[in-house]
């Protein structure tokens, strides 16, 4: 069976910004972040696999999905609840063969048609962005509030939105049609107090969703 997943606030990791990779999870997990995705760009398969079960430790502990980013191979050897896939990625379909059908499958989306093929493909939710410039990812493709409405009225599946969010945009979206939650990095990773910080984005996403989420 599929884990419950509450994606309102989805800490997407960046071992750049701290130096201590479970330390700053824990903080971000007590402050109410509800989803955790080690994204590890720079690292080996032996690098990622060792952080991605340090962090499955302190994500068990509270109770949260650990979601992998790009790598089957990684989630599935740390029993991670999933994984999330960009466009140039391996197909959805296969990581659905690889993974079987009680892990969780994102896929990152610009267009209603990727949107469509993904959840055709057996996709459980949607990364929509870059929402706005992020430092993050400078070479990501920034979609409008039409483009999100497109993709909205595509597809059934949560809409998890990503890019450049953070407690002064976020609220934007409070009329904004069905999102299932707000992917963050430095937003809580880049804060000197993480704690703190995810409890205010917390409320804030709170207030934006209301039943939504």
């Amino acid at each position: 069976m599929k884990p419950e997943m509450d994606y309102r606030l989805y800490l997407v990791t960046d071992s750049t910004l701290t130096p201590d990779l479970t330390s700053a999870v824990t903080r971000a997990l007590q402050g109410g972040v509800t989803l955790v995705q080690v994204r590890e760009k720079g690292s080996d398969g032996g690098r990622f696999l060792e952080r991605a079960k340090a962090v499955k430790q302190v994500t068990d502990r509270y109770g949260v999905p650990l979601i992998i980013d790009d790598r089957v191979d990684v989630a599935w050897a740390c029993g991670a609840a999933g994984v999330h896939l960009g466009q140039s990625d391996i197909p959805v379909t296969e990581a659905r063969r690889l993974l079987g059908p009680d892990r969780i499958i994102g896929i990152s989306a610009q267009t209603p048609d990727q949107a469509r093929r993904a959840q055709d493909g057996g996709a459980d939710y949607l990364g929509v962005g870059a929402v706005f410039p992020t430092s993050t990812k400078r070479d990501a493709f920034t979609i409008g509030r039409d483009d999100l409405k497109a993709i909205q009225s595509a597809v059934r599946i949560p809409i998890v939105l990503i890019g450049g969010l953070d407690e002064t945009n976020i609220p934007s979206f409070k009329e904004s049609g069905p999102i299932a939650g707000f992917a963050l990095v430095s937003a809580i990773l880049g804060k000197k107090d993480i704690c703190k910080a995810s409890r205010h984005l917390r409320a804030v996403v709170d207030a934006t969703l209301g039943d939504r989420a």
